[in-house]
């Protein structure tokens, strides 16, 4: 073996080559969610706002301006009459027959409004239990509020106006006297209340079934298995959780009773004695049937500025009102 084949040549090193990034994933490019600018928020908004604001503008700013002209002069309907500044609004604010129409105002809308809502609330929750024939109850009950107001008032009139009236005949045949509802002053305000409560229970207690079908169950069942009564379930859960649709309903329920005219008109015309005559009862007469503009519109003028105050109040209780 010769000596050349001894000598071990050396092992040639192999460069290591690096090793490639890794692919990205192919697709679209993760992005960053983008930030929301104050300020493009802001001019959005107002820009698809604008065109609601204009139009609101364009069908009532002359309306209420020259509404504002009318209650500042003594005028009638074809003649504007002579400024006299706020001496209208001074002149219904001493007037007694105005007292006594926002008095009953007053009186016909909390009834109308708490009346319609208990009333409402309650068959909503009757209808939530499993009981037969409830959707042929559930459209009974929408007949007062399907039913134009006409054709209710006519029923009414029929039912109590005259002495010969199917209810006063009931009445004298149970032996509890002479009854004229229309036409005692007392029984005219209160026939009037419960009639505005048969017309508007049937829109309360379509807003509190929607409320409740909102609940969720297990929240009642947690309860029962902690021991609560039915009570108890009704004034700390029902009540906060349908808290929030309540006080819209009280907002609507209390613009549509303020300014409620025909079931009171088509009913007692706002007497007898102008026992149940309202605010806007008291206003259409003493423009239309008195042609004095100018007092009839400062009583609309108060009558708004009194629903927005409410309307400011209850919306905050709105914000206010939150579930734990």
């Amino acid at each position: 073996m010769s000596s050349s084949s001894l000598i071990h040549t050396p092992a040639k090193r192999v460069k290591a080559e690096p090793t490639p990034p890794p692919k990205k994933a192919r697709g679209r490019k993760s992005r960053k969610p983008r930030e929301r600018v104050p300020g493009q928020s802001r001019s959005t908004f107002a820009i698809l706002i604008a065109p609601s604001v204009i139009i609101l503008l364009l069908t009532n700013a002359y309306p209420i301006a020259y509404a504002t002209f009318q209650s500042v002069h003594d005028g009638s309907l074809i003649h504007a009459g002579e400024f006299v500044g706020l001496d209208n609004f001074a002149k219904v604010l001493a007037s007694e027959t105005f007292w006594q129409a926002a008095g009953f105002t007053v009186t016909f809308t909390v009834v109308g409004v708490f009346g319609s809502w208990t009333a409402g609330l309650g068959l909503a929750l009757l209808l939530q239990k499993r009981i037969p024939g409830r959707g042929l109850l559930k459209t009974l009950l929408l007949l007062p509020w399907v039913v134009p107001v006409v054709v209710s008032a006519t029923s009414w009139n029929w039912l109590l106006a005259t002495d010969t009236s199917p209810v006063p005949t009931l009445m004298r045949s149970l032996g509890l006297g002479d009854q004229r509802f229309l036409s005692d002053p007392f029984l005219a305000q209160v026939t009037v209340c419960l009639f505005i409560v048969w017309l508007n229970f049937p829109f309360m207690m379509l807003m509190m079934s929607a409320a409740l079908t909102s609940v969720d169950e297990s929240v009642y069942e947690a309860a029962k298995i902690d021991g609560a009564t039915p009570r108890q379930q009704f004034l700390h859960m029902t009540l906060p959780i349908i808290a929030k649709p309540t006080y819209i309903s009280w907002v609507l329920m209390t613009i549509f009773c303020v300014n409620e005219f025909p079931a009171i008109w088509l009913l007692t015309h706002g007497g007898p004695v102008g026992s149940t005559s309202t605010l806007v009862v008291l206003a259409y007469r003493t423009v239309f049937q008195n042609f004095q503009t100018g007092p009839g519109v400062a009583i609309a003028f108060i009558m708004t500025i009194t629903l927005a105050t409410i309307a400011t109040v209850l919306f905050r209780q709105i914000r206010k009102s939150t579930i734990e």
